[in-house]
C-alpha cells in the first residue's frame, strides 16, 4: 500500500446518462481549429494543415448545468461548443478502424477560452495553458455510451446566448474526423481509457458576461442550458 504525504484528491469524473456510474477522466486532449469556417474566422488555412491539440486538468471539466463562475483575470471569455468523445480503449500509432474501435461514448461540451489571455499568449509566443486550462473551463453534459455504434459523423450542433444564435454546424465539416483526430493524436501521445477529446467547434465565437444564459445542443445527442455567473 502507498503511504502518500497527504489524502490524494478525488478522481475527476463525468455522470454516465441513465446510469449510477461515472466515468473516470485520464487527460482531456482538445483539437484547435477542425472546423474551415471556424479556422478563417480565427485567421487560418483550414486546408487540413495537420491537427494541433493543446490540453486542459482532468478536473477542469465540470457539469454543464445550474450556475458557472464567470473567470477571474479575464475580460474576453468566450464560448466554443464541441462534441467530446470518450475513450474506452487506447493505444499508439493507431489506424482509423483501430481509432474508432477506441471511443466509448460521447457528450456535448463547451471549451471555455479566456481570449485575451490567449491572444496575449500569441503575441508572445507563450503557451496557451492559462488561457484554456482555468478551472471550470471545460463543461460537458453527461456521457452518452456508444454501445456499439459508430461515433456520429454529421448532425446539426449549435449554441445560444440568451435566445441569439451565435454558432451553428454540422459535425459533417470537421476537418478531420473523429477516427483521423485520435489516429493523429495516437502518434503524439499513447492514449488510454479514460481519455476525452473536444473535437472541435464551428464559427461564431464569442464572447460571455455574467448573468448571459447559453443553451447548446448537437441534433440526436444532447443539449445543455447553463448561466454564467459573478466572478469567482
Amino acid at each position: 500500500m502507498v503511504d502518500f504525504a497527504f489524502v490524494p484528491p478525488a478522481t475527476p469524473s463525468l455522470a454516465i446518462a441513465g446510469s449510477v456510474q461515472r466515468f473516470p477522466i485520464r487527460r482531456v486532449f482538445c483539437v484547435g481549429r477542425n472546423y474551415a469556417d471556424h479556422a478563417r474566422e480565427m485567421g487560418s488555412d483550414p486546408d487540413r494543415e495537420p491537427p494541433f491539440f493543446f490540453s486542459k486538468p482532468a478536473d477542469a471539466v465540470v457539469p454543464a448545468e445550474g450556475s458557472l463562475p464567470f473567470p477571474p483575470q479575464t475580460a474576453q471569455l468566450h464560448h466554443e461548443v464541441e462534441l467530446v468523445v470518450a475513450l474506452g480503449a487506447g493505444g499508439a500509432d493507431l489506424d482509423e478502424a483501430r481509432a474508432r474501435d477506441c471511443v466509448w461514448g460521447h457528450a456535448l461540451g463547451l471549451d471555455l477560452t479566456r481570449r485575451d489571455l490567449q491572444e496575449q499568449a500569441k503575441r508572445s509566443g507563450r503557451p496557451w495553458d492559462m488561457a484554456k486550462g482555468f478551472d471550470a473551463s471545460a463543461p460537458c453534459t453527461p456521457l452518452r455510451p456508444l454501445a456499439g455504434r459508430p461515433p456520429p459523423e454529421a448532425g446539426a450542433i449549435w449554441l445560444d446566448v440568451n435566445g441569439q444564435r451565435r454558432q451553428s454546424g454540422d459535425l459533417a465539416q470537421m476537418i478531420w474526423s473523429v477516427p483521423e483526430v485520435i489516429a493523429h493524436l495516437s502518434r503524439l501521445v499513447r492514449l488510454a481509457p479514460g481519455d476525452l477529446i473536444f473535437t472541435g467547434t464551428p464559427a461564431g465565437v464569442g464572447p460571455l458576461q455574467p448573468g448571459d444564459r447559453v443553451e447548446a445542443g448537437i441534433e440526436g445527442l444532447a443539449t445543455l442550458s447553463l448561466q454564467i455567473g459573478p466572478p469567482a
